[in-house]
């Protein structure tokens, strides 16, 4: 019934408008409309491409991790685990979007968040031990700069907090309907 209303309100219209159509001020109810529309369907592009960065990136941040072997320690585990946590949430988020699943997914994503600056403290510390063992008499400003492009990579771990990022701009989207 509601729908047959809109339907009659909008064929009222178009015949007020249909005899003015030389006066474009006439055709300017119909601007909004097209508005919406075009920016719904922005919105719903920004929502794919942030939510497929974001599976390309756990997939492929946890791929690598794999191949690198970083699986010999509990604290290597982290990000993993991490990941697997952020996959897991991302796909139930997907399905079932509620308030609740939200503050989750954000919790997670927090805990990754945490897991890169933990990871890239851990890469720069056996950095600089090592820079240490070998540079015994070089002073602490030398041993950091050295210890940033050491045996591990120091910035790595940052790739979880860019992940968390881009599973943190998913959850804004959602949030605010965007």
């Amino acid at each position: 019934m509601c729908g047959l209303v809109h339907i009659k309100l909008l064929l009222f219209l178009f015949r007020i408008g249909l005899g003015n159509f030389h006066n474009p001020s006439s055709l300017l109810i119909f601007i909004p409309l097209m508005e919406r529309q075009r920016n719904t369907n922005e919105r719903l592009n920004l929502k794919r491409i942030i939510l497929v960065a974001l599976f390309f990136m756990m997939i492929g941040t946890s791929l690598e991790l794999y191949l690198l072997k970083h699986y010999e320690g509990v604290q290597q585990l982290i990000p993993m685990f991490c990941i697997g946590l952020a996959i897991l949430f991302a796909g139930i988020l997907f399905f079932r979007r509620t308030h609740f699943m939200m503050n989750v997914f954000k919790g997670v994503m927090g805990l990754t968040a945490l897991s890169g600056v933990y990871g890239t403290f851990l890469h720069l510390r056996a950095n600089y031990e090592f820079e240490q063992e070998i540079q015994p008499t070089a002073n602490g400003w030398n041993l950091f700069l050295e210890s940033l492009s050491g045996a591990l990579p120091t910035l790595a771990p940052g790739s979880m907090i860019v992940l968390a990022l881009l599973g943190y701009s998913y959850v804004l989207l959602i949030k605010h309907k965007l």
